[in-house]
Parts: C-alpha cells; structure tokens; sequence
C-alpha cells in the first residue's frame, strides 16, 4: 500500500467529531458482543454481499471499526482500513493478525483522509456514514481517493420515507446519537449524489430503512 501523506486539511466540525471518537473509543470493549445478536440475525448476511461485489484490488475500508469484515478481504487485494477510535482500530489490528492478514490500519478521520487523490480501486464502508459528523465531506473524500471510474460501496441504515416510522426515528434520533454515535434520520442515498458520486443501483435489504448502495467515483 503506497505511503499516507496529508494531502489536504478539509474544515471539520473539530468538538463534534472529538465526540464521536470519544463514544466509540467508550463502546470499543463491549462493541461485538451488543451487535452479535443482529450479527447472528442478518448483519452477517448483509456484509457477505457487499464484500462478494468487490473489485479491488486496491481496497480502502472507511470505518473498519474493530474488524467485523477482515475475514471477507481477499488476500489479492492490496488493503487498508480507516478509523476515527483509537481503540476500535487496537481492536482491528488484533482481528487482522489473528487472522493473519496483511492490511494497513490506521487512526483517520472520514472527513479528512490522508490519501492522495485516485488511491484505491474500490471504497468500502459498512454502517459509517449514520456516524460521521459531516457526511457529505466524508463522501467527497471517498470520492477523491478512489480513482475516477472506481468502485463505492456502501451498507447503509437510512431514515424510511414512510409514516410513522420516519417521525419516530426522527424523534428518537438525539437518544440514539448520544447512546451509540449513530444517526437514524440520514438520508444517504441523497448525501450519496450530494458529494458527486454517480448511483449505479441501490437495494432495499430491509424495510426500506437498511440499503446497499454502489456508486462511482
């Protein structure tokens, strides 16, 4: 994996994003455990998919969290993972060597990647962007590091378009933020063309609420 250089320094919401590494740096011990029942029931099942449509080779993983998907990289694939928690990437490192896998980890923020433009082939991200405080700027970093033409995919929770549900998750959204980090009122597919990225198809995995999204840069 060529060298990470600061290639620019994007104006990020600085208190807000220390916030976020701080409650997942907080849940990073217990992190598996709360998720392995949905894990069990259709997470699993759901990243099984969106890994299979990976072309690689050169791979990035935004929000690699504590590793759930190193087990579907491909040892052709020349990778690396991002994380805004210091310990949620320890716990990264751990899984990847474990599974003796060679894969570049890193403590990065979304909204600034320190890549230079058209790294990687295919941008990769499971459940991020309900986290990342300015969603669009992170979208418009996938976009520049992945080479024009390449590959995004993402797997998405998402506000539903239908009543009540999109009143009640509105409501509960500022629980659930403080809680766990997560939104559950973005509207990604739409922050998904905001920041330039051209929709090659999106499916519906679950109530209109959990989506697949693949993209081009």
């Amino acid at each position: 994996m060529r060298q990470t250089i600061a290639v620019h320094q994007p104006s990020v919401d600085q208190p807000q994003t220390d916030a976020t590494r701080r409650r997942y740096d907080r849940q990073a011990r217990l992190y598996d455990l709360t998720e392995a029942p949905m894990e069990r029931l259709a997470f699993s099942r759901w990243r099984s998919l969106l890994w299979s449509r990976v072309a690689g080779p050169r791979v990035l993983e935004v929000g690699v969290g504590t590793g759930k998907n190193l087990p579907y990289y491909s040892p052709q694939w020349e990778a690396a993972g991002i994380d805004l928690s210091p310990k949620m990437v320890e716990r990264a490192r751990r899984r990847a060597a474990t599974l003796g896998l060679a894969v570049e980890l890193q403590v990065m923020d979304a909204q600034a990647l320190a890549f230079p433009d058209a790294s990687f082939d295919t941008v990769v991200a499971t459940f991020v962007f309900c986290s990342v405080p300015d969603p669009v700027q992170g979208l418009r970093e996938v976009r520049r590091v992945c080479r024009p033409g390449g590959q995004v995919l993402l797997l998405e929770h998402v506000l539903s378009r239908h009543q009540p549900a999109r009143s009640i998750m509105q409501a509960l959204n500022p629980i659930m933020v403080r809680v766990t980090g997560a939104n559950i009122n973005r509207e990604t597919v739409t922050n998904v063309q905001r920041a330039g990225l051209e929709i090659v198809s999106v499916t519906d995995l679950f109530a209109g609420i959990v989506k697949l999204i693949e993209a081009r840069a």
